[in-house]
């Protein structure tokens, strides 16, 4: 079993900065790509940004130049820095993680609430 674990999300004010991390733990064989996604109520889960395992990396638009994902592959954990907060990042943002192992699959975590308000 594998379990993703997400910390980092909390209330900040328009224009101010957090950092997201999320750590796979488990019988882990190794991981094909980790990432973050948002979800704001109402609307659809959306990805925000991506880091495969050759290191390639991919972002959504909206949040290009302003996040950015890192990975500690030794430690199984993804970051999100988030820089330059807008109102409309507000989410519920959500750990993923497309891992080999006993049982080979996509894992999410359980979501961390990020608040973006004055």
């Amino acid at each position: 079993q594998v379990q993703l674990v997400e910390s980092g999300g909390g209330l900040v004010q328009p224009g101010g900065s957090l950092r997201l991390s999320c750590a796979a733990s488990g019988t882990i064989f190794s991981i094909y790509a980790m990432g973050w996604y948002r979800q704001a109520p109402g609307t659809q889960r959306e990805l925000v940004a991506v880091s495969t395992s050759v290191g390639s990396t991919n972002y959504a638009d909206s949040v290009k130049g302003r996040f950015t994902i890192s990975r500690d592959n030794a430690k199984n954990t993804v970051y999100l820095q988030m820089n330059s907060l807008k109102p409309e990042d507000t989410a519920v943002y959500y750990c993923n993680a497309k891992v080999r192992s006993i049982a080979t699959g996509v894992y999410w975590g359980q979501g961390t609430q990020v608040t973006v308000s004055s």
